[in-house]
């Protein structure tokens, strides 16, 4: 079951991050063009970031605590999605302070 950890830490992001968009109506999700739009350049300069620092022998991942599914290059997928989940709870957080506060 450890190698299931990154991933349950991800689930509990989600968890505690999209119950904003039903009872809030933020509407992150609903608006997918645009929400794909803001995660893109962040998944695509982490990701490359994440691959030169573990070419470069600075940044590893413990195979014990990850799926174990990797990307050419010795990215986890569960890196990926990390790069995918934590900005989108973010977005959520800040859209529904957004809300919340209105135009002040």
């Amino acid at each position: 079951m450890r190698h299931l950890t990154y991933l349950a830490v991800l689930a509990g992001c989600l968890v505690c991050a999209l119950w904003l968009e039903p009872v809030l109506r933020v509407g992150v999700v609903r608006q997918w063009r645009r929400l794909l739009l803001t995660l893109a350049p962040v998944v695509v300069v982490f990701v490359l970031w994440d691959l030169a620092a573990i070419a470069a022998g600075h940044w590893t991942f413990d195979p014990a605590q990850t799926t174990g599914l990797v990307f050419p290059g010795g990215l986890p997928l569960d890196e990926l999605l990390f790069f995918v989940v934590v900005p989108m709870c973010a977005v959520l957080g800040f859209e529904a302070v957004r809300k919340t506060l209105g135009d002040r």
